[in-house]
């Protein structure tokens, strides 16, 4: 009799476990996110680092598929592939998107930093200073598209780029067929330069083919997973165009709604762990990828002519203003974006020693 109630009650476990298994095997979402980087850059390795915390901090019960440009659609159109959640979400650059709103260039910090702001200064507006529901109302409301975004991939300070002959001057600039994109390639069509607007997996073989004279892409180890220090031997850093640029992870508001708190705020937690975790690492893959450059390849690593740089505020300058005079929004996120730097960059240049100031010290520039 007792061998018979055990086995029942073996019977009646395994029945509950069985059932108990699908439902628990239902209580874990995948969401599908597309990035507009080739797999090989640590662009996307940004976005790879996001999936795996997400998936940690949920306890397995979130997954992103963090999957490369052109997987599921073209890069430049994961923005509207998010609203109508052919995929979840996406990871990009908001600047691509000045075509919808110039505006869109505001959320990435960049051109020129906006007022001189670093990226945790950028930060601090997102967060601190009202950037993130105006960042919400520019896709929301300027734009009627069902996405959110959050900061999530410092990839600055960028160089100014690579050159095909050396850049002495603001006039070395008028007529090259340069590589630009955004509201940057707009900048730099004032300064003189004739611009394309190449996604990066079509960099190289436009310059291989001649198409192009000169390309911006980041700098550093993007550049050298790239390849361009194969067809390009100039190298000038830095570039004002995005002292400070910072990328977005996009989600589709619907499918934002549709998380559990503990998942959105798991979100939360992981954009910002990546921002720092991926950044530090970056600085030292910089550094790497800088002296293979000069080892290996033999490029040239140029300082930009001081003349370019202060070209480059005045042409910015001069179409904010014009933007500003055309849109309310544009006007209202560039203006508070000037009242929260007016604030934090004269403090923090006050308080902060000059970075090169112990550099110099201990690390002399070599001529």
């Amino acid at each position: 009799m007792f061998s018979y109630r055990k086995s029942l009650f073996c019977i009646s476990v395994a029945a509950a476990l069985s059932l108990a298994a699908p439902a628990n095997a239902q209580e874990v979402r995948t969401l599908k996110m597309q990035s507009t980087w080739p797999a090989s850059l640590t662009l996307q390795d940004n976005f790879k680092f996001f999936a795996e915390r997400v998936e940690k901090l949920t306890g397995g019960s979130l997954k992103i598929e963090a999957l490369a440009a052109g997987q599921i659609v073209p890069p430049f159109e994961v923005l509207d592939a998010t609203h109508k959640k052919v995929i979840d979400g996406a990871h990009a650059i908001s600047y691509y998107w000045v075509g919808k709103s110039k505006a869109a260039t505001l959320f990435a910090a960049t051109p020129a930093g906006i007022a001189g702001m670093d990226q945790i200064d950028f930060i601090g507006w997102i967060y601190e200073g009202g950037g993130l529901e105006l960042w919400w109302e520019l896709y929301q409301k300027e734009l009627k598209l069902n996405v959110i975004a959050f900061p999530i991939l410092p990839s600055s300070p960028q160089a100014l780029g690579w050159f095909k002959r050396a850049i002495k001057d603001l006039d070395d600039f008028k007529g090259l067929k340069c590589r630009q994109t955004g509201i940057v390639a707009e900048v730099y069509q004032r300064m003189g330069m004739q611009t394309v607007n190449l996604p990066g997996g079509e960099i190289v073989p436009s310059a291989q083919r001649g198409v192009i004279d000169c390309a911006e892409w980041v700098g550093g180890i993007e550049d050298l997973r790239l390849g361009l220090p194969q067809v390009w031997k100039f190298h000038y850093t830095p570039g004002m165009h995005e002292s400070a640029s910072i990328g977005e992870l996009m989600i589709n508001s619907e499918v934002w709604a549709s998380l559990k708190p503990q998942q959105q705020e798991a979100i939360r937690s992981a954009v910002s762990e990546t921002f720092l975790r991926w950044w530090a690492k970056w600085q030292r893959q910089n550094a790497d990828a800088i002296a293979e450059m000069q080892e290996k390849h033999g490029t040239q690593l140029l300082r930009t002519p001081p003349d370019v740089l202060i070209g480059f505020f005045k042409a910015w300058d001069e179409i904010a203003k014009e933007e500003s005079a055309k849109s309310p929004f544009f006007k209202k996120v560039l203006d508070s974006q000037r009242a929260y730097a007016s604030k934090v960059v004269p403090a923090k240049r006050f308080m902060f020693p000059p970075y090169s100031f112990a550099a110099n010290y201990y690390w002399p520039e070599k001529k």
